[in-house]
């Protein structure tokens, strides 16, 4: 099976760790490259395209086909998490979640879902 090719936010610092996502015909595969765990959660484009929604502000469409994608912060510690039922979380740091989020508005993860 070919290795997925892993995008990474243009707002991520140049050599820095972060949230990555890569398609395969399998779905939307989201991971955090400082991630000692290697976590990677696998999730539908209609999930994955439901989160750039919620993350752009926009208003909610129709439930997307798979769980849904939940975005937890930890406001003591600057932790963020990204979990689906059934699937590994994903953890990060508010200053990564951050560029990630800055990329989604952007429109740098749109062709995941196209």
């Amino acid at each position: 099976m070919k290795q997925p090719v892993w995008q990474k936010s243009s707002y991520c610092a140049q050599g820095d760790s972060c949230v990555h996502v890569a398609a395969t015909p399998t779905g939307i595969h989201i991971t955090e490259s400082a991630d000692p765990g290697g976590a990677v959660l696998t999730t539908t484009p209609d999930a994955f395209r439901a989160l750039l929604r919620s993350l752009r502000g926009e208003p909610h469409q129709a439930a997307p086909r798979g769980p849904a994608l939940e975005v937890i912060t930890a406001d003591g510690d600057g932790t963020v998490r990204l979990h689906a039922p059934g699937a590994p979380t994903v953890t990060t740091d508010r200053r990564r979640w951050d560029a990630f989020v800055r990329g989604v508005r952007a429109g740098e993860f749109d062709h995941f879902t196209a």
